[in-house]
């Protein structure tokens, strides 16, 4: 377990709906946490538990109290790219929406390669000691695809996963030595789904709605083709695969067969793909420009789907902050991505308000499901278990205003959108760091 600054003052949270995802608890009570860790929970953690003397108290007035969210994939662009964002800025974002541990991308510069890189995340991450900071190794050598990284060497110093970015590794024979490789280390692998030279030129989804707009197409074979490769190659070497933001009915269908037949194969999404469809691009709305691509709706609702039967494991925030000039640009020259530590959460229970998804379901993907594909002690309650808890108030209704984000950067497709459902606590180690009542800058 990577190791993190704890709070030396024992912390109680009352009054509470307690929510454990992972096992299906559901009942009203309290939390006390001490030495950064659960010590009790439940419906006898109340006032008249035998609290120390030095324990901070505080009244959860009937709100959500559940593991915090983990992340497993946000670019948070340090080092190399800190006028976009810093893993301070990162993480201020991140506690507002509620996510106590996210995993940073290696496509940084310099790229996250190597165990000096690995090693100096985690050293800013204590410093800050507001989250956990959880870094993804590269799996090829400067993210080129063509020479392995010392992803074992990488791993010993606590890099969690390991993948090749934004890009995809086409070459089939590296692919192949990597998963090999990384079956012997037992490491998981995360993989883009999309074959580079299907996607090659292409900046929205193909159909006739980007032939309107004038715009070259990333065609759903694209994401089919590679991930047909990529689970015969796991038949090959039974190496932990996972599949990063799938976005299309048949990339849902290839995993589950996978799933049926046993492999050891995992995948997320993110909220673009279940709350937005291509329609979204509008005139050219470079904000709505993803990686991959907006889909269409019945792939939107297939995705939705997907969550739904459990095929899709996780929901990541995909966090891709760009400034002003690369979004202000012509479709094809503007940057993809958008940010989304914030509103992870919103958008995830934006499901559950409109009867798609149940609220414990939900709740697994951002919890309990990335921890298991991870392996982390984290995202459950139970005794002994690290103190990252959040409380989240299920009903209350606010409007996203992209100004007041506390990324560095505001590019998002869901400015001005309604939402239900907002983060007012975050402790990550026992130690509150975020809580909403108490903060100057407001969302809401």
């Amino acid at each position: 377990m990577i190791q993190f600054p704890q709070h030396d003052r024992p912390l109680a949270l009352l009054n509470a709906r307690l929510i454990d995802p992972a096992t299906g608890f559901d009942q009203h009570g309290g939390i006390f946490l001490q030495e950064g860790v659960i010590k009790a929970f439940g419906s006898s953690v109340t006032e008249d538990y035998p609290f120390p003397e030095d324990s901070e108290i505080l009244s959860c007035d009937g709100d959500i109290l559940m593991p915090g969210l983990i992340d497993m994939r946000a670019e948070l662009r340090e080092p190399g790219g800190e006028h976009l964002e810093t893993l301070e800025s990162a993480a201020y974002s991140a506690i507002a929406g509620g996510i106590t541990s996210v995993c940073c991308m290696p496509n940084t510069n310099p790229v996250i390669d190597d165990m000096s890189l690995v090693e100096s995340i985690l050293r800013r991450a204590r410093e800050i000691g507001l989250v956990r900071i959880l870094p993804l190794g590269a799996a090829t050598k400067g993210l080129k695809g063509q020479h392995m990284a010392e992803i074992g060497l990488m791993s010993e110093v606590g890099a969690v996963a390991f993948t090749n970015g934004l890009e995809a590794i086409a070459d089939s024979l590296v692919a192949k030595r990597l998963m090999a490789y990384a079956h012997s280390f037992d490491l998981l692998l995360m993989q883009h789904p999309e074959d580079p030279a299907l996607a090659s030129g292409g900046h929205v989804n193909e159909s006739e709605y980007a032939t309107r707009l004038g715009l070259t197409g990333i065609p759903v074979e694209a994401e089919a083709i590679l991930l047909e490769r990529d689970i015969r190659l796991v038949r090959l070497t039974n190496v932990r695969y996972h599949a990063a933001h799938i976005s299309t009915a048949e990339a849902v269908k290839i995993i589950a067969a996978a799933k049926q037949e046993g492999l050891p194969v995992t995948c997320d999404t993110a909220p673009p793909y279940f709350a937005l469809n291509e329609v979204h691009v509008g005139n050219y709305l470079t904000f709505a420009k993803m990686s991959p691509p907006l889909r269409s709706e019945q792939d939107r609702q297939a995705i939705v789907q997907g969550l739904k039967e459990g095929i899709i494991d996780a929901v990541a925030s995909d966090h891709s902050p760009h400034d002003v000039e690369s979004k202000r640009q012509p479709f094809a020259q503007a940057d993809a991505g958008a940010v989304g530590l914030e509103t992870l959460l919103p958008l995830l229970l934006e499901q559950v308000h409109n009867g798609s998804l149940d609220l414990l379901s939900a709740l697994k993907t951002v919890t309990s499901g990335p921890a298991k594909i991870l392996r982390l002690p984290q995202g459950h309650l139970s005794i002994g278990a690290p103190a990252d808890v959040i409380t989240l108030d299920l009903h209350r209704a606010w409007k996203l205003e992209a100004h007041k984000l506390r990324s560095k950067c505001r590019n998002t497709p869901f400015d001005g959108k309604p939402l239900e459902g907002i983060v007012t606590r975050t402790i990550v180690a026992g130690k509150c760091v975020f809580d909403r009542a108490n903060t100057k800058s407001e969302m809401l």
